[in-house]
């Protein structure tokens, strides 16, 4: 344990959000958790700085991102990035836009848990990049196919978070500038 990194450091960190599209969305498990925790998260991140990416998996028929505008508006500046591969990796630009960053340390969420995210979660984790999974921010239609899923990339070495834990983290304490708008966010 002795030299590696265990504390999330916000100036290394990006959000990578996989696949809330709209006809994807409604048939998630605990769906109306999920979206409380999706605008948490986004308002959060957008109040640390935190540079976004955005994955669509083929918009034509699974829709856009759901409440694009709004997710937009909590996070300020996002990336959009469309896919027909589950990995977020199949998509011609997407690493590109990552090494463009300079990040390396992935808070990955979205849908479905055991498909896009896990598969984008194993290409990160092969890459050397460090992969936090906020599991309150995952879901899939089967609550038992989203927990094997968590299981398989924790133990693969993802490491397992909530939008509370992460936003907290990276503010430290009650004297960081944005602790105050934390946390209204998260009560």
């Amino acid at each position: 344990m002795g030299n590696k990194k265990l504390r999330i450091d916000r100036d290394d960190s990006i959000l990578v959000a996989i696949d809330y599209q709209e006809k994807l969305m409604p048939v998630m498990d605990e769906i109306d958790r999920l979206r409380d925790k999706i605008s948490r998260l986004t308002r959060g991140i957008g109040v640390l700085n935190i540079p976004a990416i955005i994955t669509e998996q083929y918009p034509k028929g699974l829709g856009r991102t759901e409440n694009f505008e709004e997710i937009k508006g909590n996070l300020g500046e996002v990336t959009l990035v469309e896919k027909d591969s589950f990995s977020a990796f199949g998509a011609p630009d997407f690493e590109g836009i990552v090494k463009a960053t300079s990040k390396k340390t992935i808070l990955l969420c979205g849908i479905e848990t055991h498909i896009c995210v896990q598969q984008t979660a194993l290409d990160f984790l092969e890459r050397g990049y460090r992969v936090l999974l906020i599991a309150d921010c995952c879901s899939s239609r089967s609550a038992d196919d989203k927990a094997i899923a968590l299981s398989r990339m924790e133990q693969a070495g993802a490491e397992l978070v909530t939008v509370e834990a992460v936003l907290f983290e990276m503010i430290m304490g009650n004297k960081d500038p944005e602790f105050k708008d934390i946390s209204r966010i998260i009560k």
